[in-house]
């Protein structure tokens, strides 16, 4: 996934979604999209002592964190409250969410906690290395196959279909599909995720210092 290639064609949408919002802080707007955030971690942690139907309220909380992530520097821009520091708290209260969400998902037993760590650590590596790009001058990189709003899209989804499909309502299966088996081994549809997670997040990570490191100067 490379949402990212979507931005400007999506800016309108963007605009009209910040409008009801002008007159809030960016930094308050930032506070709120961490809270979706850890609101659906919490969510998905108690899945392991309750039920897979909280797995659609966590799916609906992560992409209400996604809008009001992309919203708050919408409102920054249109009322010129953009600053360094609006910035790094916004990049700051991310790498949190990400984090409390890689940590919900893999508490709630529906994730191997070996490729949980590992999807964690390429979460963390990808945003790290378009930070620092920045850091060193060469503005801030948002390229590669693992942005972080294909994340959002990506967690919301396994979420969807971590949800169980197996009550007996007329429209949906009569049996759960969200789980999967392979030689013998078994998975869900988090693992999935996560393990894309780890592939994609480390060739980004890596395409980011490949062109950063091309881009400056010295022996």
């Amino acid at each position: 996934m490379v949402l990212e290639g979507y931005r400007e064609r999506v800016r309108p949408y963007v605009e009209r979604l910040a409008r009801p919002f002008l007159g809030w802080k960016p930094a308050r707007l930032s506070g709120v999209a961490l809270g979706l955030a850890a609101g659906a971690a919490a969510l998905a942690a108690g899945v392991r002592w309750t039920t897979p139907l909280l797995f659609l309220p966590v799916s609906g909380l992560i992409i209400l964190a996604g809008i009001f992530d992309v919203v708050d520097g919408q409102v920054a821009r249109a009322t010129g409250t953009a600053s360094p520091r609006g910035d790094f708290l916004d990049h700051v209260l991310d790498r949190y969410a990400d984090v409390l969400l890689v940590l919900g998902f893999a508490v709630s037993g529906y994730a191997d906690p070996v490729v949980a760590l590992l999807a964690l650590v390429s979460l963390l590596l990808t945003s790290y290395m378009g930070t620092q790009a920045q850091a060193v001058g060469q503005g801030r990189l948002y390229s590669g196959l693992l942005s972080r709003a294909d994340r959002l899209v990506v967690l919301a989804l396994a979420a969807f279909l971590e949800f169980d499909w197996s009550l007996p309502w007329p429209w949906m299966p009569s049996e759960p599909w969200a789980r999967f088996h392979l030689g013998g081994i078994g998975f869900t549809v988090v693992d999935v995720a996560f393990v894309y997670f780890v592939i994609a997040g480390q060739w980004t990570a890596f395409s980011r210092a490949r062109r950063t490191y091309r881009a400056l100067s010295g022996p």
